[in-house]
């Protein structure tokens, strides 16, 4: 799991980079979940939270930007 400090040091593009790379690997975890070879159950809440983590940042970054302008 990603800690919130890694994800500020991140530029926007890489925050988007990686959050498409983690719902591509929610998506698989969610098939091996559902066939019974998931190997790491917790893995799937390690990726929801990193996702939401990397959504909260972008909207903190876009509300700060709209409140400069």
């Amino acid at each position: 799991m990603a800690k919130i400090d890694d994800l500020k040091t991140e530029t926007d593009d890489q925050l988007t980079d990686r959050l498409s790379e983690l719902k591509r690997e929610q998506f698989n975890l969610r098939f091996q979940a559902a066939t019974n070879q998931i190997e790491k159950p917790v893995r799937i809440r390690e990726v929801r939270r990193t996702i939401a983590q990397i959504k909260t940042l972008q909207n903190e970054r876009a509300r700060a930007a709209s409140a400069k302008a």
